[in-house]
């Protein structure tokens, strides 16, 4: 008999290839969306479509099966608008509590929560997981939402949920439309605005969904495992999507003082006009870290696998460009 995999925000960027990933290996998935949501890609994958909301207790009471093999909760907003901020709550903090509830009642013999590095707040230099998180400290609500989530998923595990946090770092691949998309689509169309002067760890979103696998099947309950791969700055992902493109490249990041200034600005005209800023001063924050992770223990327990920035580039350039979306304004 066919494992049973429910996944939420199985429409999202990483949740398509974590259903295909699950399909691949013969697992049964039930994929949890939204009844607005945008279900183009997830209507191509041989999933069971499930209707519900994260903060619809009801509707995972009644889609969450009994006994499922491994719930994978992967749905969460990395909303940097502090006008979405409570809704981002609401998501990430209160939507964790509801699937760990739904969970524990199901009797779920396996839960896998897609965390991020993030949750370890505005940290610098190269994290593992003995450093301690900051993100409840951050000023950035992202990354205390991703630490509130945490905890709420460890407060599950002392109530007996067999739980396993994975924390991806900066992911790219197929499937963006969203997130890194929009700044392949900037450059494609020559009219990037500049480039953020921080770093990162980038990793692959097929190996952070095999690494999601792993985690259900062998990963150690309580632990948290840190996905992460070729560590770089964005200049250096900026300059690779240049080459593939066959545009010319930036010379120079942009100041962090200016990329602040315009967030604070920007948003100043988004409290009059209502329509989300390109920039904020979160995104600001975020985008001029340098923070990296070491991902030895996923490799040594998940098979986790680093692929090179270039290989991940190209991946998702050929993608996007083959789907439209480069020409996407």
């Amino acid at each position: 008999m066919n494992r049973i995999a429910y996944v939420t925000g199985s429409n999202g960027f990483l949740g398509l290839n974590l259903c295909e990933a699950l399909l691949e290996r013969g697992w049964r998935v039930l994929a949890l969306h939204r009844a607005t949501s945008n279900t183009r890609y997830l209507k191509c994958l041989a999933v069971e479509p499930v209707e519900g909301d994260i903060n619809d207790r009801a509707s995972l009471a009644r889609t969450l099966p009994n006994a499922v093999d491994a719930v994978f909760h992967v749905a969460g907003s990395t909303n940097l608008w502090s006008k979405r901020n409570a809704e981002q709550d609401r998501i990430n903090v209160e939507g964790t509590r509801n699937v760990v509830a739904a969970a524990l009642a199901a009797g779920a013999k396996r839960f896998v929560h897609t965390s991020s590095i993030s949750a370890w707040g505005m940290r610098s230099g190269t994290i593992d997981e003995t450093d301690e998180q900051l993100g409840h400290v951050s000023p950035v609500n992202y990354q205390r939402s991703k630490h509130l989530a945490e905890k709420e998923v460890l407060a599950g595990i002392t109530r007996g949920l067999q739980a396993v946090i994975v924390c991806p770092a900066a992911i790219i691949g197929p499937y963006d439309t969203a997130t890194y998309a929009r700044l392949f689509r900037m450059v494609h169309a020559d009219k990037l605005p500049g480039v953020p002067p921080g770093s990162l760890s980038f990793c692959d979103v097929r190996e952070v969904a095999k690494a999601h696998i792993a985690a259900a099947e062998r990963g150690r309950v309580g632990e948290r495992y840190l996905l992460g791969g070729e560590d770089a700055s964005y200049m250096d992902l900026v300059r690779i999507i240049c080459e593939i493109a066959g545009r010319q490249a930036p010379s120079r990041a942009t100041p962090a003082w200016l990329l602040k200034t315009i967030g604070s600005l920007a948003e100043s005209v988004a409290s009059l006009s209502g329509k989300e800023p390109t920039m904020t001063r979160d995104a600001a924050t975020m985008v001029t870290r340098k923070l990296f992770c070491n991902c030895e223990k996923a490799q040594r327990e998940l098979g986790f696998r680093p692929v090179p920035l270039r290989k991940m580039a190209e991946d998702c350039y050929t993608w996007m460009k083959v789907e439209g979306h480069l020409e996407i304004a």
